[in-house]
């Protein structure tokens, strides 16, 4: 199992190289063990994927620090991949308790990687004035500007996921997140390929995009490096996708007592040499 510190550098140079890379979005320590297997090449959480697992809402407060970076730690201990980590707004509001978040993350979880964003949680002032966002990120920068390795700081500019559609504003904010010390710069919801474009064309460091919302445009991953994106996540969406699998599969069974879904389905065996 290599170190801490060399699972960081290979991170960071999968960011540093021309070619962009998807990211895989594992849930537990299965699914990563499952992704793993598969060839990606790192893996980070997604706090939805959490938040279904653990039988409550997304985007609720409802997962404490304490549980993401215990599932988190548990992902990590799963595979020899590079782990990075959704980090919602940092648990809390203060630039203190962002740059302390950081911190855990790679001391106590052994992540290298996470993400920071500027969405409160309240959904009648749903994003940091922005001073105060780029204040939290200045914090959570120099928080992992003191560890002993590179940890790729992702700072994340939510105004598309909250019903404010403003790519200026959106744009300001990774400008001022990428001066402030963010390693990379993401604006999730932001589907469009011109939009795509002008944003990384608008910053100088590795820009994440997200993909497999429902309803977006069809965008293929060589499009997406065509366009200057680096890095691809999908979010929830695995865990979407398999939350549907085993929806309309005990759909079937329930409402037409029929098991047409196992045709589908990988064989056990297929499933056991996954997780080698």
């Amino acid at each position: 199992m290599p170190t801490q510190a060399e699972k960081a550098a290979v991170f960071q140079a999968l960011h540093q190289r021309e070619q962009v890379f998807v990211i895989g979005n594992p849930w537990d320590a299965g699914t990563a063990r499952l992704l793993t297997g598969m060839g990606f090449s790192a893996l980070s959480t997604t706090s939805a994927g959490l938040a279904f697992t653990l039988g409550r809402r997304d985007a609720t407060a409802s997962v404490s620090r304490d549980e993401a970076l215990a599932n988190a730690r548990a992902i990590v201990e799963a595979t020899a991949l590079p782990v990075a980590a959704d980090l919602e707004n940092g648990y809390g509001h203060s630039p203190e308790v962002a740059a302390e978040t950081i911190r855990l993350a790679a001391e106590a979880a052994g992540l290298v990687g996470g993400s920071i964003e500027d969405a409160t949680g309240n959904p009648e002032m749903p994003i940091y004035d922005f001073e105060h966002a780029v204040e939290r990120i200045a914090a959570a920068a120099g928080a992992a500007r003191a560890l002993p390795f590179p940890f790729m700081l992702v700072a994340r500019a939510e105004n598309y996921l909250h019903g404010r559609p403003d790519l200026d504003d959106t744009i300001r904010r990774l400008q001022a997140f990428e001066k402030a010390g963010a390693e990379v710069l993401y604006a999730p919801g932001i589907t469009r390929p011109d939009e795509i474009r002008t944003i990384c064309k608008a910053v100088g460091k590795p820009v994440n995009v997200l993909m497999g919302l429902k309803g977006a445009p069809a965008i293929s991953v060589r499009e997406l490096g065509e366009l200057g994106v680096r890095r691809v996540s999908i979010g929830s969406g695995f865990s979407r996708a398999a939350m549907t699998a085993l929806y309309i599969a005990a759909r079937e069974v329930l409402h037409h007592g029929t098991f047409n879904f196992a045709a589908d389905t990988l064989y056990m065996s297929e499933l056991v040499d996954l997780f080698k």
